[in-house]
C-alpha cells in the first residue's frame, strides 16, 4: 500500500469518503499497518498540540534583572567595586541576586503547574491497525488511522467521517454551538465554514450520541484545533495593572534617585569637599534611597499569593495575574459549568393527575421525590409517574457513572438527567433493566425528534413500548394518557401543552414520555418494530423538565463580587430563556432593569455607538458567538474596566487572550483556552474566581503597605546624607550601615507583610479605579511624613551624641539604630493602612514577630559583635542611648498614629 499522504491543505469535506481513503492511502476496513504508523509518526511527530514557546534559559535568567532599580544597582555595585569598596558591592551584587532567583524559581513553579494540567487531558483512542480494533494513546494517531467513535468519546484528531449511525457531536469547544451537531457523509462545498462540516469530526470535540468511523486527516498542529492554538500563541500578552504601575513608579523612582545623587554630588563639589569622598557619598545616597527589597517582594507577595490561590483551587500561571484579579471591575463568566453544575438534573415531573418536584442536583442519585403537599412521591401507586420513569430510563442510551467519588454520565446529558431522576425513586438502572429488558431500538434522529424502544415486560411476560422526545412531536405520537390509577383516558393535548410552556417558562428543558403495550402484527418481536406503527396509538405518561443546576456556592459569590462592586455579566451561546431563568437563580439580575437581556441577534443590530452603553447596562447575553465575545470584552476595556473573563472552548481564546484576566476551566477547558489564560480553574466553580479576587486584592493592600513601609526608610537615609553633605558635616550613617539596613530590614521585617491576612472590609470596599497610582496622594503625604521623621531623629541623636562625648562612630552606631528601631515600629502601624494598628491584633500575623525578633538579634549583633563592628563601622552603645533610640520610635509612632487618625475616611 502507498503512503503518498496528501498535504494538510487538501480540502477533505469537498472529496468523498473513499477519495479521502485513497488519498491518505489507507483501508477503510483494515487500517493502518503498524509500519506505516511508525512511518508516518516519524514523519508528522505525535498528535499534540506544541506547548507555547517559551523564552530559553538564559532570556529568562536575564529576565529577572530588567528593571531600572536593578539597573541602578548594578551601576552602583560596579563603581562600588571600582572605588575598592570591595564589601560594600558585594552586599549590593548580592541583593540583585538574590531577587533575581526568587523570580526565576516562581516563574519555573507557574510552569510546572500548567504542565502538570496539559498532561491530566491527555486521551486515548479506539483505532483499527491490521484489521484489529486497539486502544492507543491519542498522541500516537497517524493521518490515515481509522478511528472508531461511540458515545461519550473525545474525538482525537481530525476526522474524515466513512460511516455513520445517528452520530452527533457537541462542537462547542471549537465553534461555540451549543446544541450537538447531527453528522452526515455527504460530500460538501470547499468553502463551506467549520461549523457546517457535518461530515468531519475535529479534535477536541466530544461525541454526545450515536457512533461511527473516519479517517485521520489531521494530527497535532495541523488541526483546526492547532491553527486556533497557533494564532492565539502568536498575539501579544498585555500588560496587566501591577506591571504598568510597577514600571512606571521605578521609572520615576529612578530618575528622582538619580537626579537626587547628581545634586548631592554637585552641592559636594561646590562647597569645596573631596570630590572621591562626595562622589562615595553620592553612591551611597543612590544605593540607600534604591528600595533594594521591592523586586523581592513584590515577587514573594505576588508567590504567596500564587499559593493561596491553589488552595482555593485557582492555579495561576502568571504571577502579576494575581494582582490583576484584586482590580478586576468586571467579571464576564459562562453559564455552563461555572454558574452551574454542567449536570443536568430533573427539576419537575408532571403527569396527568399531579406534579411532583426532585430535590438533590448532579448525576449522584441522591435526592427524592415530593408531591405539591411535600409528601413523598407514591412510585408504586402512581402508574402514569411509574411508567414515565420508566419510560426515561430504560428508552435511553446513556450511562451511569461512579469513578474516584464522582458521578458522571456518558452520552446525552438530558438522558444521564433522566437516569437519575429514576434511580432517586428506587428506579436504578439495574432494575430497570431487570423489569423491561430492550428488543429493538428506534433511535432518536433530528428528523424524528424522538427516541422508542421495544421491552419484554417480565412482570406479566408481555412487551411494551416506551417513547421520549420533544413535546409536540411525543404528542403527534399519542391518543391517550395515563392517570394515576392506571386508567387511560382520551388525551388532553391543550393542557399538556400549556404546562409544557410553563415549565418552559422557568428555562428548563421539557421532554415527554409515553407508553403502550405491543399489539401490533408482529410488533411484539424485534424485526417487526418500526417507526410505522407507532403513530397514534401511545399513551401519554408525563413530562419531564429539567436544568443545569447552579452551583450551590454560585449566588453567595456573586452576591459578594456585587457588594465588592464588580459587575458581573454572563455570557453564554444557550437560549435566552434558559440563560434567564439561571441568572435569576443565581441574582445576576434586577427585574426592574431595562435591557438586562439581550441576544447575539440584539448586539448585531445595535448601531456602533449604541453598543458600549448597553453593553455596559445588560447583565446577560445569550445565544452570543464567539466573535460577539471578544467584541464584548473591548467595548467593556473602552469604558474602562478591567476584565477577567471565562471560557473553556477553542472560540473562546481570543476573547481570554483580549481580557484583563482570563480564566480557563481545568476540567472542561481546551488546552488552547489554558494556554491562552492567566489562570486556570482546577473545578470550574465560579465561586473560585471570587475567592481568587479576594486574594487579589489582598496581594495588593500587602504591596501597598510593602512600599509604604520601605520608602519612608530609603528616602530618609538618601535625604540624611544629603543633609550632611549640604552642611558640610560628618556622614551620620556609612554606606555599609545603608546596606545592612535595606538587606535586613527588608528581609527580617518588610517581607513579614506578605503574610499580613486579608483584611475583613476587602470585599466591601469598590473596586480600585484602574487609573489610580500605586501611592495615593494619603500615602505619598504620610511616606514624606515618616521621612522627614526618620532624618529629624536620626539627626537630632546623632549630633546629641557628638555634643555629649561619645565619638562619631558610636554616633553613627546610634543614628543607625534609629533607622531600624523606627521602622520597626512603623511596621505595625502598616499592617493596616487605615485602622489602629492595636485594633489588628499582635498576633494576628505571627510572621511580624517572628520577624522583628530575628532583627533584633541583628542589631545587638552589628552593635556588639567586634568583627561586625570592623566590617560595618560600628562600636557598643549603651543603655541610656537605647532609651533615647526607643524614645525616638515612640514619638513618631504617636505621629503617624494621629495622622492616620486625622486621615481616616468618615464612616
Amino acid at each position: 500500500m502507498t503512503t503518498s499522504v496528501a498535504a494538510s491543505t487538501t480540502v477533505h469535506h469537498g472529496l468523498a469518503a473513499h477519495e479521502v481513503v485513497l488519498l491518505l492511502g489507507s483501508d477503510p476496513h483494515r487500517g493502518l499497518t503498524d509500519r506505516e504508523v511508525a512511518e508516518r509518526l516519524t514523519r508528522f511527530g505525535p498528535n499534540t498540540l506544541p506547548a507555547p514557546k517559551g523564552a530559553g534559559l538564559l532570556v529568562r535568567i536575564l529576565r529577572q534583572f530588567h528593571n531600572p532599580l536593578i539597573y541602578v544597582l548594578l551601576a552602583a555595585g560596579a563603581i562600588t567595586a571600582g572605588l575598592g569598596e570591595y564589601v560594600d558591592s558585594a552586599v549590593i551584587f548580592g541583593v540583585v541576586v538574590i531577587n533575581a532567583v526568587v523570580g526565576f524559581i516562581q516563574e519555573s513553579k507557574a510552569e510546572a503547574a500548567l504542565e502538570g494540567l496539559r498532561s491530566m487531558v491527555r486521551t486515548r483512542a479506539k483505532v483499527v491497525r491490521d484489521g484489529h480494533e486497539r486502544i492507543v494513546p491519542s498522541d500516537e494517531l497517524v493521518p490515515g488511522d481509522l478511528v472508531l467513535l461511540e458515545a461519550g468519546d473525545k474525538v482525537p484528531a481530525d476526522l474524515r467521517l466513512t460511516r455513520l449511525v445517528e452520530l452527533r457531536v457537541d462542537e462547542s469547544a471549537l465553534t461555540g454551538e451549543s446544541v450537538p451537531v447531527a453528522k452526515d457523509e455527504v460530500v460538501l462545498p470547499e468553502a463551506i465554514p467549520v461549523a457546517d462540516r457535518h461530515n468531519m469530526a475535529y479534535s477536541g470535540t466530544l461525541v454526545t450520541t450515536g457512533g461511527g468511523a473516519g479517517i485521520v486527516v489531521a494530527t497535532g498542529a495541523q488541526t483546526e484545533l492547532g491553527e486556533i492554538h497557533r494564532l492565539v500563541g502568536a498575539a501579544e500578552t498585555l500588560a496587566t495593572p501591577l506591571t504598568r504601575k510597577l514600571a512606571g513608579f521605578s521609572r520615576i523612582l529612578t530618575v528622582g534617585i538619580l537626579a537626587l545623587a547628581a545634586a548631592t554630588f554637585g552641592v559636594g563639589l561646590w562647597r569645596g569637599q573631596d570630590a572621591v569622598e562626595t562622589f562615595t557619598a553620592a553612591i551611597a545616597l543612590a544605593v540607600g534611597a534604591i528600595p533594594e527589597g521591592l523586586p523581592a517582594a513584590v515577587t514573594i507577595t505576588l508567590a504567596i499569593g500564587v499559593a493561596r490561590m491553589a488552595r482555593r483551587r485557582a492555579v495561576i500561571r502568571r504571577l502579576p495575574a494575581v494582582e490583576t484579579l484584586g482590580g478586576t471591575t468586571v467579571i464576564c463568566t459562562d453559564k455552563t459549568g461555572t454558574l452551574t453544575e454542567n449536570q443536568m438534573t430533573v427539576r419537575t415531573l408532571w403527569t396527568p393527575g399531579d406534579r411532583y418536584e426532585v430535590t438533590g442536583s448532579g448525576y449522584a442519585p441522591d435526592g427524592t421525590l415530593h408531591d405539591s403537599a411535600d409528601a413523598p412521591a407514591p412510585v408504586e401507586a402512581d402508574r402514569a409517574l411509574r411508567w414515565s420513569l420508566l419510560a426515561g430510563a430504560a428508552c435511553n442510551d446513556a450511562a451511569l457513572t461512579h469513578e474516584d467519588g464522582r458521578w458522571d454520565v456518558v452520552g446525552d446529558p438530558t438522558e444521564g438527567a433522566m437516569l437519575v431522576v429514576a434511580a432517586k425513586a428506587g428506579l436504578g438502572v439495574d432494575r430497570v433493566a431487570g423489569l423491561l429488558p430492550r428488543l429493538a431500538t428506534i433511535p432518536f434522529s433530528s428528523e424524528r425528534q424522538y427516541m422508542a424502544t421495544l421491552h419484554r415486560d417480565t412482570a406479566n411476560g408481555t412487551h411494551v413500548v416506551l417513547a421520549k422526545g420533544g413535546v409536540e412531536r411525543v404528542l403527534d405520537l399519542c391518543d391517550a394518557q395515563l392517570d394515576a390509577d392506571g386508567t387511560v383516558r382520551p388525551l388532553d393535548r391543550a393542557t399538556a401543552l400549556r404546562e409544557a410552556d410553563d415549565l418552559a417558562g422557568r428555562g428548563l428543558r421539557v421532554l415527554a414520555t409515553a407508553m403502550r403495550p405491543a399489539t401490533g402484527p408482529g410488533e411484539n418481536r424485534p424485526d417487526g418494530f418500526g417507526e410505522d406503527s407507532l403513530a397514534g396509538g401511545m399513551v401519554l405518561t408525563g413530562l419531564q423538565a429539567m436544568l443545569d443546576p447552579p452551583r450551590a456556592a454560585a449566588t453567595a459569590a456573586v452576591a459578594a463580587c456585587r457588594t465588592a462592586g464588580i459587575a458581573v455579566k454572563m455570557i453564554t451561546g444557550d437560549h435566552v430563556a434558559t440563560a434567564t431563568a439561571i441568572a435569576g437563580q443565581v441574582g445576576l439580575l434586577d427585574e426592574r432593569a431595562e435591557g438586562a437581556v439581550l441576544t447575539g441577534v440584539e448586539l448585531a443590530a445595535l448601531r456602533t455607538e449604541d453598543f458600549p452603553e448597553a453593553v455596559n447596562r445588560a447583565a446577560v447575553f445569550a445565544r452570543v458567538s464567539p466573535e460577539q465575545k471578544l467584541r464584548l470584552v473591548e467595548a467593556l476595556q473602552a469604558r474602562g474596566h478591567v476584565v477577567a473573563m471565562t471560557g473553556d472552548g477553542v472560540n473562546d481564546a481570543p476573547a481570554l487572550r483580549q481580557a484583563g484576566i482570563g480564566v480557563a476551566m481545568g476540567h472542561s477547558g481546551t488546552e488552547v483556552a489554558k494556554d491562552a489564560a492567566d489562570m486556570v480553574l482546577t473545578d470550574d466553580d465560579f465561586a473560585t474566581i471570587e475567592a481568587a479576587v479576594e486574594e487579589g486584592r489582598g496581594v495588593f493592600d500587602n504591596l501597598t503597605k510593602f512600599i509604604a513601609w520601605t520608602l519612608p526608610t530609603n528616602i530618609g537615609e538618601g535625604l540624611v546624607i544629603l543633609a550632611a553633605i549640604v552642611f558640610g558635616a560628618a556622614l551620620p550613617i556609612l554606606p555599609t550601615q545603608i546596606l545592612w539596613i535595606n538587606m535586613t530590614t527588608a528581609v527580617a521585617l518588610g517581607l513579614m507583610l506578605a503574610f499580613e491576612p486579608k483584611e475583613a472590609s476587602i470585599m466591601t470596599r469598590p473596586p480600585r479605579d484602574p487609573d489610580q497610582p500605586l501611592l495615593t496622594r494619603a500615602l505619598v503625604m504620610r511616606i514624606l511624613l515618616v521621612s522627614t521623621l526618620l532624618v529629624a531623629g536620626s539627626w537630632w541623636l546623632f549630633q546629641w551624641e557628638l555634643a555629649n562625648g561619645a565619638n562619631l562612630t558610636e554616633a553613627r552606631t546610634a543614628a543607625m539604630n534609629v533607622f531600624v528601631v523606627v521602622e520597626a515600629f512603623y511596621l505595625f502601624s502598616c499592617r493596616s493602612l487605615t485602622r489602629s494598628a492595636w485594633r489588628i491584633g499582635l498576633f494576628t500575623n505571627r510572621w511580624i514577630v517572628v520577624g522583628g525578633t530575628v532583627q533584633a538579634v541583628g542589631q545587638l549583633a552589628i552593635t556588639y559583635l567586634p568583627v561586625m563592628n570592623t566590617i560595618f563601622g560600628t562600636a557598643p552603645i549603651g543603655g541610656d542611648v537605647w532609651l533615647r533610640v526607643l524614645a525616638v520610635a515612640v514619638a513618631a509612632s504617636l505621629v503617624v498614629a494621629v495622622d492616620k487618625r486625622l486621615r481616616r475616611p468618615r464612616s
